[in-house]
């Protein structure tokens, strides 16, 4: 029983912890997608579509939904080519 609830606890710091790492990624992933599109040659539907999730994952960021902004800017990121 002592196991189970240690578990438990343990999981729940882990999660804890963890948001504060997908918060700080977010702007930096970000300041990368603000450099590649200086010099990004894509079509306009691509510039669209990487302005739009770039807005997104910031709108998402700020709203505490950091995981989502994290998936949301790695979109952006693939269609740029960027890592």
């Amino acid at each position: 029983m002592k196991t189970r609830i240690f578990a438990c606890i343990a999981a729940a710091l882990l999660v804890l912890a963890s948001a504060p790492a997908f918060a700080g990624s977010c702007p930096l992933q970000m300041s990368k997608i603000d450099k590649a599109l200086e010099s990004a040659s894509l079509s306009a539907a691509d510039m669209g579509k990487v302005k739009g999730l770039r807005a997104k994952g910031e709108a998402l960021h700020k709203a505490g939904k950091h995981a989502e902004s994290v998936k949301t800017l790695k979109e952006a990121q693939e269609i740029l080519g960027i890592n």
